[in-house]
């Protein structure tokens, strides 16, 4: 009996080199995870009803659910649609610490000491499932930037395999006052790496990786420099 695939969002975090090219973020996930243990992924998991209950959608700006489902598809309702661009935010603060969002007012969240502190350990709890998404936000008065994420691509695992995704894929640059954490709970090493470098480490057999990010690096290889790719994909980068 086929495997009714999840809906799934990752997001491939991209930041300027200093030789005019850009860098990716390349996770690994630890070994003994059940799906794809040890192998290097793009941040992102799968969209939950959360991500798109009444409480998060009044917290979230820059895409509405109608413009969410003219990019997806009309098969997705528009709060299901927009809970794909939300889940690419819990998903990128929970993994590995990088935060798309905005104050009451549209400024940027501001990474003092204290506050540095006190939202790593409201990660940690989001990890722990000690809270969820929409209470984080509520607790910190912030709201979803949904602008960030740019969609990029769509990737369903064939119907052979046993657990199964409806995958999109999109692009972020990585805002310049924050950075991505090392190691977390669900990742045992990353990083930043030139599409062009990972995929002379792909031919070498030095990545356990899988066909969807290869073919993704792949495109990205070919823009090559940080200029047309923040051009051609409009990203945001301040």
């Amino acid at each position: 009996m086929m495997v009714q695939p999840r809906y799934a969002s990752t997001v491939v975090l991209v930041r300027p080199a200093q030789d005019g090219r850009f860098e990716i973020l390349l996770t690994r996930r630890p070994p003994q995870m059940r799906f794809l243990g040890g192998y290097y992924v793009f941040p992102g998991g799968t969209v939950h009803q959360d991500d798109y209950s009444p409480r998060v959608m009044q917290r979230c700006r820059g895409m509405s659910g109608a413009q969410a489902r003219e990019i997806l598809g009309a098969a997705h309702e528009p709060d299901v649609a927009l809970g794909h661009w939300v889940a690419v935010l819990r998903e990128l603060f929970e993994e590995v610490g990088v935060l798309f969002c905005k104050t009451p007012w549209g400024g940027e969240v501001q990474f003092t000491d204290a506050s540095a502190r006190r939202l790593e350990e409201k990660r940690r709890a989001l990890v722990a499932k000690q809270l969820d998404f929409a209470s984080f936000l509520e607790s910190e008065n912030l709201f979803c930037d949904l602008s960030k994420p740019v969609y990029f691509d769509h990737w369903i695992t064939p119907e052979i395999y046993s657990m199964r995704f409806d995958t999109r894929f999109y692009l972020a640059a990585l805002p310049p006052h924050q950075a991505a954490l090392e190691r977390s709970e669900e990742v045992t090493d990353s990083l930043w790496i030139k599409p062009e470098d990972a995929m002379t480490r792909i031919d070498r057999r030095h990545f356990p990786i899988l066909p969807p990010t290869t073919t993704v690096l792949q495109s990205l290889a070919r823009l090559g420099s940080w200029e047309r790719l923040r051009v051609e994909f409009k990203l945001d980068h301040c």
